[in-house]
């Protein structure tokens, strides 16, 4: 019953919540919440690393208990981390790490911010990841955001005073959060910033502690309390129908590409901060101790919260419009302060508050979801008052800073419709992600315009300004374009308005391997963003390849349609690699760019342009077995990568394994931790440890020790641990140089090892019983040698093989030892590539 509960509400919020570009239509209880945060001028700064870092217990209760302005600062987007979901690694799933963020802040209520910092992977200590980061660059974004933001107290996920115990990006979080404390009040310290955000000092900084810092639950309850500030972040609002906790986990659980779905939680639960450096508390009770919360905090304040505090007091929550009057009194007032930070931040608000209160519907929306440069586009705009305040629609301006005069009186709940044209300008710049603009590189991204440092997303420029009088006070209200439609199994739906390209391309594979000098077809699809889009296309290469033909001609009649080309690549006669992309030329324009489409149902849409290439690798590669079936794990792309080498792949559903079906295969390859998130396969191991002692082999990529859905990973004593090989370039040491899977059909040398991208690899056992072999030794710079990473036992007449190396990392970048030595893995113990498809018979 509890569980059906949390799933009406998830569902609830999600709809109200699932994209960020549809009209609010607040409820009284909403809008007298947001009249409460209007009145508390006090803000909090969290700061943590990544995506999922953020405490949303701690958030929800500062901007819903407190009613403080609330912000999350993440230094990354998580572009390092696994993707449970689909396919998207890096860059992508770096965007939609981000929307998820955004997802959690409009359900806890906080904001979103970031630094320029890349995910480059998992570092252990803050040494490295200052280095790859470049921490004057991330330093200077957390006092921008800072100075931006303006918190009264920060408080930090992670203890600055312990580097090499966690993360490295979760100290460096922490320490370069102590360090911009004070540095965000000197005139000296990134003193270009200045131009456009002022000097400003926090009050306090906290570290947010709990039992887990100090190892267990029994050594926190003995630990000395008398720095901490304890919260009870059980707290119910009966305004929401739910306890902050509950809110917590709706903000949490949408982080569904790390698997953080999970139940509500309800009842009392403390949370604990710890002073680290500003003002003392005088008492513990209070974060906001000795700061004046209240209007009176800006000169000028008092009488707008004469005005604000009475229409709070007395809220009607049966007609709110009635405090319209005193809605646009202070509204007055509020353009006379001269705090600018102030004034900007609480007009924001109070504005907002008139529109809800005003019943106000404004909404512009497009034919379509995305146009082109000269392109004109048709806009149904719609304005509708649900109240008796009087107002008058006097203008409307739109694209091109074009003015469409209107003074009309709204009547009470009367809908107008406005069919207007908008041309999109020739110079308007594509929608995408700003930090994916220019090439970064391992560590940083490159954002040259401060404008847009710690912005969660580039600003839309295609709006419409709705001009009104409210009881004759001139106000305008903003909304961006977007597109509503409906679909008969989902009802309404939005989208954001984008501008694309009027042509994009891609190569259907992003990695292609020639294992011999045999030439491949290729695939390119070309995107028209326009009506009859003419031209032709080339393909860029390195010189010891070939692509025939030369060009080909693109002719697209209709807006939105493809057109697919196949070209013929032949490879270089010796081991090489390199690049190839599209070129598109239409008219005396050049497009090299691929429009990527990230579609799912908890994050608004998103439209990504990136560079259109594909990695060209002829390979040395020999093989044996033939048929390889694969048991999806989280998400990869291994399969695709075996079929690139010439392997049968087919995927199989953990219902689908019997016997039957596995006798059917020279090999079984598991996915990147199938164990952790498959219940299926607790119940068909057995069946797959047989197929193995009858001759065939069992490749089990890494999982984590946490939540493993089978007691016996392996048909021997098997022990996972958190031992990991960060630094893509540590040295590979041969335990058993002679053993078959080091020498055949390939013979692997350190040269296999080179060129690897991210880590070596992750979550290796550290304990196996004898019946195993390990393989390869490695370690990073200061550590034991970790030998665990490629464990093989023979079981009956097959191998079973567990393999904690990054191949779900190195593959989809060409990286020619990966494919070599997983190939010999497979390989172990067979005959010859047979010639029969075992999969037909």
């Amino acid at each position: 019953m509890l569980k059906s509960i949390f799933l009406s509400i998830l569902l609830l919020f999600t709809s109200l919540f699932l994209h960020a570009q549809k009209p609010k239509t607040p409820s009284s209880s909403e809008i007298y919440e947001s009249i409460q945060k209007l009145n508390f001028l006090g803000s909090v700064l969290y700061i943590a690393a990544h995506p999922d870092d953020e405490n949303t217990r701690l958030i929800a209760y500062m901007s819903n208990h407190e009613k403080a302005r609330t912000a999350y600062l993440s230094l990354t987007r998580g572009d390092g981390g696994q993707n449970l979901i689909g396919p998207e690694i890096r860059e992508l799933l770096g965007v939609i790490r981000t929307q998820e963020l955004l997802a959690a802040r409009r359900i806890d209520g906080g904001e979103q911010m970031f630094t320029r910092a890349n995910d480059f992977g998992y570092s252990k200590h803050p040494d490295e990841t200052l280095e790859i980061w470049n921490k004057d660059q991330v330093l200077s974004d957390v006092v921008l955001a800072i100075r931006k933001f303006k918190p009264d107290v920060i408080i930090n996920r992670f203890d600055h005073r312990t580097p090499g115990s966690t993360h490295g990006h979760h100290t460096s979080s922490a320490m370069l959060s102590v360090e911009a404390f004070d540095l965000a009040n000197n005139n000296t310290a990134y003193s270009n910033q200045l131009e456009m955000a002022s000097l400003w000092q926090p009050k306090r900084l906290f570290f947010n502690t709990g039992w887990w810092f100090y190892g267990s639950q029994e050594n926190f309850e003995k630990a000395d309390k008398g720095n901490l500030v304890s919260f009870d972040v059980g707290t119910y609002y009966p305004l929401k129908g739910m306890s902050n906790n509950e809110l917590a986990s709706l903000a949490s659980s949408q982080h569904l590409c790390q698997g953080f779905g999970r139940l509500a939680q309800r009842g009392s639960e403390n949370e604990y901060i710890e002073f680290l450096k500003g003002e003392p508390l005088s008492d513990n009770k209070n974060i906001f101790d000795g700061i004046d919360t209240s209007w009176n905090r800006i000169k000028g304040g008092k009488a707008i919260g004469d005005i604000l505090y009475e229409v709070e007091n007395n809220f009607n929550f049966k007609n709110p419009s009635t405090h319209i009057p005193q809605l646009l009194e202070a509204y007055k007032l509020l353009d006379k302060i001269e705090d600018l930070h102030w004034k900007t931040q609480k007009t924001k608000e109070l504005k907002s508050i008139i529109e809800m209160c005003a019943g106000l519907y404004l909404e512009a929306s497009a034919e379509t979801n995305w146009a082109t440069q000269n392109e004109e586009v048709n806009l149904n705009i719609e304005v509708l008052k649900r109240s008796e305040i009087p107002i008058t629609l006097v203008s409307l301006k739109i694209v091109n800073d074009i003015n469409i005069n209107k003074n009309m009186s709204l009547e009470n709940n009367n809908k107008y419709d406005f069919k207007e044209v908008i041309k999109i300008k020739s110079d308007a710049q594509p929608t995408t992600p700003y930090w994916l603009t220019k090439k970064g590189n391992l560590g940083m991204y490159q954002v040259d315009d401060l404008n847009l440092i710690g912005l969660p997303e580039t600003p839309r420029t295609h709006k419409i300004d709705f001009n009104v009088l409210i009881n004759n006070v001139p106000l305008t209200f903003t909304k961006s374009i977007v597109q509503r439609y409906s679909k008969p199994d989902k009802g309404e739906l939005y989208r954001p308005f984008e501008i694309i390209p009027e042509a994009s391309a891609k190569i259907t594979e992003k990695v292609i391997i020639f294992e011999s000098d045999k030439q491949h077809d290729i695939t390119v699809v070309v995107k028209a963003g326009r009506n009859n889009l003419e031209g032709f296309a080339q393909i860029a290469h390195p010189k010891d390849w070939s692509v025939y033909p030369e060009k080909q001609k693109i002719n697209i009649i209709n807006k939105g349609e493809e057109q697919t080309l196949i070209f013929t690549v032949i490879p270089s006669k010796n081991q090489s690699e390199g690049y190839i992309s599209p070129i598109i030329h239409i008219g005396d324009k050049q497009y090299t760019k691929e429009l990527i489409e990230i579609d799912y149902e908890h994050i608004p849409f998103q439209t990504v342009l990136l560079p259109s290439e594909s990695k060209i690798v002829r390979l040395d590669i020999k093989k044996k077995g033939e048929n390889i079936g694969y048991i999806q794990g989280a998400g990869d792309v291994v399969p695709e990568s075996l079929q690139q080498i010439g392997y049968n792949v087919l995927v199989i559903k953990p219902q689908d394994i019997n016997a039957e079906t596995l006798s059917r295969f020279d090999a079984i390859v598991v996915g990147i931790r199938a164990y952790n998130i498959l219940d299926e396969l607790k119940f068909k191991q057995q069946q797959l440890f047989d197929f193995v002692e009858n001759g065939g082999n069992m490749i089990v990529q890494y999982n984590t020790n946490h939540r493993l859905k089978v007691d016996n990973l392996a048909p021997y004593d098997l022990k996972l641990s958190r031992d990991r090989v960060t630094d893509e370039n540590a040295e590979v040491r041969f335990l058993n140089p002679d053993h078959e899977i080091l020498n055949s059909p390939n013979k692997i040398t350190q040269q296999d090892f080179k060129g690897w991208t991210q880590e070596r690899g992750l979550y290796f056992p550290n304990e196996w019983s004898q019946e195993f072999t390990p393989i390869l030794s490695m370690n990073d710079k200061g550590e034991t040698p970790k030998d665990g990473s490629l464990l093989v036992a023979k079981h009956g007449k097959g191998y079973y093989i567990y393999t904690g190396l990054s191949f779900f990392r190195e593959f989809p970048e060409g990286v020619s030892g990966a494919y070599r030595l997983f190939a010999n893995m497979l390989s172990i113990g067979k005959e010859d590539l047979k010639t029969k498809d075992k999969l037909n018979d």
